[in-house]
């Protein structure tokens, strides 16, 4: 062999082995604790091997005919690497680094101005973009999604132009799904509000820092692991993460401080003047990572993403994370999905709140029957006072499948009582969701905590209502309790607002720091709640919740309202009902601060 050969064909054999090993990789579960993660190490070090042999042989490996996309896509594979770990692990500093990988390719231009006619590399290049947007999604690195956006559309535009004979529809529904998402999502729409992940700076208080502090119950369980799962049909979404999922996925994230927190302009600029990464340079410094993390945090809590699964694979998925959770620890589940009833996209159960001189009327259900609500009321009502037989518990379900699918699609609250032989915090989030009142009582083991979304939302106008094209306002308020109070009345909000918006942040900041306070103090505080109430995360969910139903209530009559407030299970101490003073001086406040106070009527305590 000429040695000329050797360094191109050593080069060849390891792309072959690496690509290998990460085909064993790529299709491995994203969850359970155990999984793919010797595999991973095995062609993570591949890769590593492969990455640091193009950088000592360039060169060589340039005159034998190497082209920069090739490059690229050994970075881009070695992005996806780290982004599949951080899907199963939610470790930060993976996502980083992905972030980091994807950020140098577009930087250097691996796959632009090559002169390349290959349609095989213009897809590696869409894929590219795609991939690139989800990480930078995800990491609410707004500008450069918008960067990315741009150069998705020239691109597929571009594909459009030089080869006519091959259909890019798929494509461009990725690009109308991306837009889709940014427009909605609050994060691109009010770049200044706050992030949805937990922040010490901001949702740490210090009021009540000492008391959580002190705060011991008989059992303190551990947040370790979550399933997040959203089943609507035509929801917003971005390739496979829905928009109520990466709402949910951020709010039980911690947000990385430090440099990270502020938000950095997408391209890079030495005096004024922006960087060329043109050059032949391979070098992706990985150090990078160190300030764009914060090791003081503790660790996320691993979360098992569900993009429209069956009911079968959502099973098995609960029974493996139950079966590894650790000894006092606590699974979150989060399901988000329509009952038997859910008829065509975006006809959801809506109620419409309207204000005349400042009394309250209610309009009926604007889009679809009352069949499906009125049977989930009596349905619910049946047990509430009586002896549960074992039909209860198989009433009411969730549908998680395609229209006509039968039985096999019906989640009932009978398929959850298995998995409350372990600790379980519970939020289903549908228009059936008072059918799962029954598993209370019926735990095998622990008792679970539940808190479930009303049957209607309540929106001021119609348009809001729709999930299709807003998300679930219930998922909002435990997300983003702000813009869920202004989505619901009508409240424009925008970056014009930031003083409006800071004291509106201020009141429920205040108000918060009181109820967890309230919360550490109550002799009443049922050890379901107490045993999580150490966690920030769960506690922070628990906290917004009752400003939920606060809001709720002070819109709705008590008559006839049941279908309308979201509830929690066991019930929480009576100091912080939606009847307290403490609890409904804050929505008082906080109406008359955005002076939409008309749409709400308080009773004395």
């Amino acid at each position: 062999m000429a040695e000329e050969d050797v360094v191109p064909k050593t080069f060849r054999a390891l792309v072959e082995s690496a690509d290998r090993k990460f085909a064993r990789v790529r299709d491995l579960p994203s969850y359970g604790r155990a999984q793919g993660q010797h595999y991973f190490q095995k062609v993570f070090k591949a890769y590593m091997r492969l990455w640091k042999y193009q950088q000592e042989h360039r060169a060589e490996l340039v005159k034998a005919g190497l082209n920069r996309w090739e490059i690229g896509e050994i970075a881009g594979r070695i992005g996806q690497l780290y982004f599949g770990q951080y899907m199963r692990t939610s470790e930060a500093r993976f996502l980083v680094e992905a972030y980091i990988f994807y950020e140098a390719i577009l930087k250097r231009r691996y796959f632009e101005g090559c002169g390349v006619k290959d349609l095989r590399v213009r897809f590696k290049e869409l894929r590219f973009y795609a991939r690139f947007l989800l990480v930078s999604l995800i990491l609410n690195r707004t500008e450069m999604v918008k960067v990315v956006v741009e150069k998705l559309r020239a691109l597929i535009d571009d594909c459009k132009a030089n080869f006519r004979e091959t259909n890019f529809k798929e494509w461009k529904l990725v690009e109308q799904e991306i837009l889709r998402f940014i427009n909605i999502d609050t994060t691109f729409t009010i770049p200044s509000s706050r992030p949805f992940r937990y922040c010490a700076m901001l949702n740490c208080h210090p009021n009540s820092v000492p008391y959580v502090a002190r705060f011991h119950a008989k059992k303190v369980l551990k947040f370790r692991d979550a399933i997040l799962m959203s089943y609507h049909r035509n929801e917003v979404k971005f390739a496979e993460l829905t928009l109520d999922v990466y709402r949910m996925l951020q709010c039980l994230e911690w947000e990385p401080s430090g440099s990270f927190y502020q938000k950095h302009p997408a391209e890079p600029k030495e005096n004024g003047v922006a960087v060329d990464y043109s050059g032949a340079s391979g070098l992706i410094d990985m150090n990078l990572a160190a300030d764009m993390t914060d090791p003081a945090l503790p660790p996320n809590p691993r979360k098992a993403i569900l993009y429209r699964p069956s009911l079968t694979h959502l099973i098995a998925v609960m029974a493996t994370i139950c079966e590894e959770l650790p000894p006092e620890s606590i699974m979150l589940v989060y399901l988000s999905a329509s009952d038997k009833y859910a008829g065509t996209p975006g006809q959801i159960n809506t109620s419409h709140v309207e204000t005349s001189g400042g009394s309250r009327r209610t309009r009926k259900s604007m889009l679809t029957s009352h069949s499906s609500l009125e049977q989930n009321c009596s349905a619910t009502e049946s047990h509430i006072n009586g002896v549960k037989g074992p039909s209860d518990y198989y009433n009411d379900y969730l549908w998680l499948g395609p229209k006509g699918n039968g039985g096999s699609s019906n989640l009932y609250p009978g398929d959850i009582i298995p998995f409350t032989r372990r600790p379980l915090f519970l939020i289903i989030d549908s228009d059936s969701s008072h059918a799962f009142k029954v598993l209370h009582g019926a735990e095998r083991g622990e008792k679970a905590a539940l808190l479930l979304s009303p049957l209607r939302p309540t929106f001021k106008g119609p348009s809001s209502a729709d999930i299709t094209q807003n998300g679930s306002q219930f998922t909002l308020f435990l997300t983003a309790p702000l813009l869920a109070f202004c989505q619901m009345v009508g409240f424009s909000l925008s970056d014009s607002d930031m003083e409006v918006l800071n004291s509106a942040e201020s009141i429920l900041s205040t108000a918060f720091s009181k109820w967890e306070v309230i919360l550490c103090k109550s002799p009443s505080l049922d050890l379901v709640w107490a045993q999580v109430l150490s966690d920030p995360f769960l506690r922070r969910l628990i906290v917004r919740f009752i400003f939920c139903r606060t809001v709720l209530s002070a819109i709705w009559p008590p008559e006839g309202s049941d279908q309308y407030l979201p509830l929690c299970i066991p019930q929480l101490p009576n100091s912080l009902s939606p009847k307290s003073d403490v609890v409904q001086s804050c929505v008082s406040q906080l109406a008359d601060h955005l002076k939409v106070s008309n749409y709400f009527h308080f009773e004395d305590s």
